[in-house]
């Protein structure tokens, strides 16, 4: 195998990595946790997709999907409280968000 095939290739975390990334995972969480019921009084919903290297995966789930201040939730809403509670988030980004709950 060539070394630019191997670049794909997916690291295996150690078990201590692990524990920081599932208890980094949990206080995103939490923290999404504490906006969440403003965001679904509106109609909508959030999910927690991923976390890599500073930046946090949402999805915008619901009423959300085809809100006009979507952004605004996200940055001044989500990615404020988010940056603001957990030092180790830098940005937040969105999935393309679904009508039909899902992605």
């Amino acid at each position: 195998m060539s070394e630019k095939e191997n670049t794909n290739e997916v690291k295996e975390l150690t078990a201590e990595e692990r524990a920081i990334r599932n208890d980094l995972l949990d206080r995103i969480e939490h923290t999404i946790n504490k906006i969440r019921p403003y965001i679904q009084a509106d109609g909508g919903d959030v999910q927690l997709i991923d976390y890599e290297d500073g930046v946090v995966t949402v999805s915008m789930l619901g009423a959300c999907a085809g809100c006009m201040a979507i952004d605004t939730t996200l940055n001044e809403g989500i990615q404020a409280l988010l940056m603001d509670e957990i030092p180790e988030v830098k940005s937040v980004r969105m999935l393309q968000a679904s009508p039909f709950g899902y992605f």
